[in-house]
């Protein structure tokens, strides 16, 4: 079911225990964050919260959400990636009143603690190529001031790397990760979209929470990992054809799929993908040397061409997401400076 148009805050009820709560887009120039959606769930007397977005609507709205799950004894959250906005509002853990455990990503501490320099890192891999409002210590200053104030810490705060690596079985799919709540929450390693995503099974009532995973055809981050999207993308429609779960859900995509149509749509992310990757090899030509600028302003054409979207859609993430598959093609810049030429390195045997 979509929703066709949307506030922040607002609840899709899923069942009487599952609720959705829907963010909403980044709008720099207004100095609006993204936020990303949040899934509520009670597991027994277990309250599961799913990533708390950012804002004080936002938190109100979660707060609104566990209280039309309840009642409940205890409570779960359950960080699926570091992003900012994901995590503004994790100190909620110390606020509901009942024993609670907070669990996030080790690969995600340094951009969780520091989020700044993770963006620098971003930015200055398209200095040159996307207008930036500013240098990329600058922009990344004023894109992480957008979610302030971030609390992605609480007193009960753990990675889930602290707790021993289980073997996770759903339906022909092997997968490692943690279960949680008697088996019925699972925490499924993805680590595509960022070095430490993960994603989300709830046995109880069918969900997938894809998170970000599903953000585009190619990711953007200066961490994501192509293959290991691809690959999740892949396996999550399995387990759809194969009944493990009926519902999906994203961090992104103001909407709950079912069924036939979530494996439709994770089938057109991979061809847009394939699609995109034709592309790019068109782009680069017979030459294999490019400018970034001159790539990006092709892969732009490509993405409108193909009606390929994706979250937050921009010139800065496009850019990202160009440069990246740049990498994914096997092409290296030639030197550091701005905008300088990426090609293949040559191929010799040592002598």
């Amino acid at each position: 079911m979509a929703a066709s148009k949307t506030a922040l805050g607002d609840l899709i009820g899923i069942d009487d225990r599952t609720v959705l709560v829907l963010g909403q887009g980044l709008d720099v120039e207004h100095g609006q964050p993204d936020v990303a959606n949040a899934l509520v769930h009670r597991a027994g007397d277990t309250l599961v919260l799913i990533d708390t977005g950012v804002t004080a609507v936002f938190r109100a709205a979660l707060r609104e959400a566990a209280d039309r799950v309840g009642p409940w004894s205890r409570a779960l959250v359950l960080t699926t990636h570091g992003h900012p906005d994901h995590v503004g509002n994790n100190d909620l853990a110390d606020e509901l009143g009942v024993p609670a455990e907070h669990y996030v990503p080790a690969p995600d501490l340094d951009q969780m603690l520091d989020p700044a320099s993770y963006w620098v890192r971003s930015f200055e891999r398209i200095a040159g190529v996307a207008p930036l409002p500013g240098p990329p210590a600058l922009t990344s200053s004023k894109i992480v001031s957008l979610f302030e104030p971030l609390r992605p810490f609480g007193a009960t705060t753990r990675t889930y790397e602290e707790r021993p690596l289980e073997r996770i079985r759903l339906g022909s799919l092997r997968f490692t990760g943690w279960t949680f709540a008697d088996g019925a929450v699972r925490v499924i390693r993805s680590q595509g979209h960022c070095a430490g995503h993960v994603i989300v099974h709830l046995g109880d009532c069918g969900v997938l929470h894809l998170s970000d995973e599903g953000n585009g055809a190619c990711g953007a981050m200066a961490d994501a990992d192509q293959l290991k999207i691809q690959t999740v993308l892949g396996a999550v429609a399995r387990l759809f054809e194969e009944g493990e779960a009926s519902l999906l859900t994203d961090g992104h995509t103001f909407a709950v799929r079912r069924g036939a149509e979530v494996v439709s749509y994770l089938d057109g992310l991979l061809e847009q993908a394939t699609a995109l990757q034709q592309a790019a090899l068109g782009l680069t030509g017979e030459s294999d040397r490019i400018r970034p600028s001159a790539f990006t302003t092709g892969y732009t054409e490509s993405l409108t061409e193909l009606g390929v979207g994706g979250a937050n859609p921009n010139a800065m993430f496009t850019a990202m997401m160009a440069v990246n598959q740049l990498s994914e093609l096997g092409l290296r810049p030639q030197s550091g400076d701005a905008d300088a030429p990426w090609s293949r390195p040559a191929l010799q045997n040592p002598a």
